[in-house]
């Protein structure tokens, strides 16, 4: 989709647009507000965005506590059809260059593929498992609140020459979420989310709200040359999940160099590692990564993540119970034991729910009309 002028995006775009936010969302309160009156709706957007109108609205911050406390900025619905829109134009001219070991927020690349691909590499760097080999595995520091406006932007000013989709960019990146913002916290959560994590405490032009399309495809732009560095020119088996990475090598200490590569590299554009996770270790003890344990000839899900689905599906409301449900179901049907598997099915029954005979999915019985 390429659009010169603001007057060339048409209602198609936007109604494409829509699809995508709502697809999975569609029962959510604010997807449900904007489709009691659609066509006005997209109609007044679509006159703001040929206008030139159209601005960021505040959007709503709470707090999360699992895994980890954070904030989360949720953008208004009629936002994140722009953040859509935007995406749908200029993924594009970005995906194609990302390298295959760059995973999350590209379609077909979530945890399964990160998982499968890092197993992948060590049966190679292994031999079949015959020989030894070691993992460098890191992360980087406070990722989303460090990433520069002005070093974002310059990064999508290489590739989009489209000027709607410049000026919409350029909106999205320097929007001040904390202006104005929507705050969300009977529970006292907020208060939870160490400073240094919080966009609340940082500089004016660095940090990218998790929680929009938007800033998890910046996030790919934003690593994509570190990406870049680690397979061209280290020449490194490596995967990248957000900003979790983990690199295989033989010798530790190409590893290790490897690590100074990079964290020259992050210095230039306003990030640093994890160091308290950075550590190289052999790869027959395992590697943790994305929910997973990989060890030689065994994949499995992490127990830690089997208990947080229990403890999920016991107190989520009954209405989420089936997606969540099934979709923790695919999940140890591909990394799980029997015994994992059925745990999850039989709270699904407590709850009253019946689960196909594979235990593969939670079935929803459909009202009849008579």
């Amino acid at each position: 989709m390429i659009i010169q002028q603001p007057s060339d995006i048409t209602v198609a775009h936007l109604f494409e647009a829509y699809y995508d936010c709502r697809r999975g969302k569609r029962t959510t309160r604010s997807a449900l507000a904007f489709e009691v009156a659609l066509e006005r709706n997209l109609m007044d957007l679509l006159a703001e965005l040929r206008a030139g109108t159209w601005w960021p609205a505040p959007a709503t911050v709470f707090a999360i506590l699992r895994p980890k406390p954070r904030e989360v900025w949720a953008a208004q619905f009629r936002d994140r059809i722009v953040h859509h829109l935007v995406y749908r134009a200029i993924n594009p001219l970005f995906e194609p260059s990302f390298v295959a070991d760059s995973c999350a927020c590209i379609k077909g690349r979530g945890t399964l593929y990160a998982a499968g691909r890092l197993e992948r590499h060590l049966r190679s760097a292994t031999e079949g498992w015959s020989k030894p080999a070691f993992y460098l595995k890191t992360d980087i520091a406070n990722f989303f609140g460090s990433i520069r406006h002005d070093v974002l932007f310059a990064m999508l000013v290489r590739r989009v020459k489209d000027p709607t989709m410049l000026e919409l960019c350029h909106r999205l990146v320097f929007q001040d979420v904390r202006r104005d913002a929507i705050v969300q916290d009977s529970a006292g959560t907020l208060a939870r989310v160490p400073p240094h994590k919080s966009l609340f405490q940082t500089p004016a032009g660095v940090g990218l709200p998790i929680g929009n399309l938007s800033s998890q495809f910046f996030a790919n732009v934003y690593l994509d040359p570190i990406d870049q560095m680690v397979k061209r020119r280290l020449g490194l088996r490596y995967v990248r999940y957000v900003d979790d990475m983990v690199m295989v090598h033989q010798d530790p200490k190409v590893l290790l160099a490897a690590a100074d590569a990079i964290r020259a590299h992050l210095a230039e554009i306003g990030l640093r590692l994890a160091e308290h996770k950075t550590f190289v270790a052999p790869v027959a003890k395992g590697i943790d990564f994305v929910g997973h344990v990989i060890r030689p000839y065994r994949r499995s899900a992490r127990p830690k993540t089997h208990r947080t689905a229990l403890a999920r599906l016991t107190t989520m409301p009954r209405e989420d119970l089936p997606e969540s449900a099934t979709s923790y179901l695919g999940l140890f049907r591909h990394s799980g034991s029997r015994a994992q598997i059925a745990a999850i099915a039989r709270i699904a029954v407590q709850r009253r729910f019946r689960v196909d005979r594979e235990l593969t999915k939670v079935v929803v019985k459909r009202r009849t009309s008579k």
